[in-house]
């Protein structure tokens, strides 16, 4: 068996490899987009619950149901906090499985490449042998005229 038909083996395996990167490349993608999603989520409604109270606030308000949305606006704000770890560690993520998914990719390209360059030198190993044969063959029909 031929090296390059060797090495197909080795490349199955470096695709299999970068598809599984690539899938959870996605995955970590999909993730940071929701996590992204729900912080502006968050934010709008925190950003019209103060434009609730802004316009409930025309007439007379008591202490405690001002507190109680002033407290609502800082357990949001909290909220939206965390939110914003959650998306910091989606995008280390993302970016993780991003450069896991080029590796897996430069590997296999390299694997292709390689196995194109053996290819090349079978085929000019196939065409020496053939050329010396033709060559023989010839110095054999010479050599009986003679």
């Amino acid at each position: 068996m031929l090296r390059s038909q060797r090495l197909a083996v080795v490349l199955t395996l470096e695709e299999r490899k970068e598809k599984t990167a690539l899938e959870k490349m996605a995955e970590a993608q999909q993730h940071h987009e929701a996590q992204r999603q729900q912080i502006e989520n968050l934010e709008r409604y925190q950003q019209e619950y103060r434009e609730q109270i802004r316009s409930s606030q025309q007439g007379v308000v008591s202490v405690a149901r001002l507190q109680g949305w002033q407290a609502f606006i800082a357990q949001l704000d909290q909220v939206i906090g965390q939110q914003q770890k959650l998306l910091v560690q989606a995008e280390d993520r993302l970016r993780h499985c991003r450069e896991e998914w080029q590796r897996a990719w430069e590997r296999r390209r390299g694997m292709e490449k390689y196995i194109e360059t053996c290819r090349r030198q079978e085929q000019r190993e196939q065409d020496l042998r053939e050329q010396k044969q033709m060559d023989e063959a010839a110095g054999r029909i010479v050599a009986r005229r003679r």
